[in-house]
């Protein structure tokens, strides 16, 4: 990705984030996609710990606002988990990529491309890890 692109868009994520706070709080649905936008916008830039916290949020504030099956959560479970992947720490990436494949085979089906994206993200993390056999029925799917 062009770095000087996404060094161009941040001033205006944070903008929107800041404007939806003051206007329509900290727990809105739309002030959740802002928080989580930025969030993806900081990880894109290489900016993982700055990204961090306002996935932090937004998954909190989703759990809170809109329950753990929400599809926003949903989400935003998976995008905790793939920050986590990037930055090494697999072991607390895997619960979170086990909660939302198993959310979204229950509410989504195991056919939804979201499902199908968490199968592939599940079976990516376990080769990482090297448990591949873990990996294997996941891929055959």
């Amino acid at each position: 990705q062009d770095l000087g692109k996404l060094e161009e868009a941040r001033p205006l994520y944070e903008e929107a984030l800041q404007a939806r706070r003051e206007t329509l709080g900290d727990r809105h649905p739309d002030t959740l996609t802002s928080i989580n936008n930025m969030g993806y916008l900081l990880k894109d830039m290489g900016k993982l710990e700055e990204a961090r916290p306002l996935y932090e949020e937004d998954l909190q504030a989703s759990r809170e606002t809109l329950g753990d099956r929400h599809p926003h959560t949903l989400g935003s479970i998976n995008n905790m988990g793939l920050l986590l992947k990037e930055m090494g720490q697999l072991e607390d990436a895997r619960p979170l990529y086990e909660e939302a494949l198993q959310a979204r085979r229950e509410t989504l089906g195991d056919r939804h491309p979201h499902t199908l994206g968490s199968i592939n993200n599940m079976g990516l993390l376990l080769k990482e890890m090297g448990q591949l056999e873990d990996a294997r029925p996941l891929y055959e799917e």
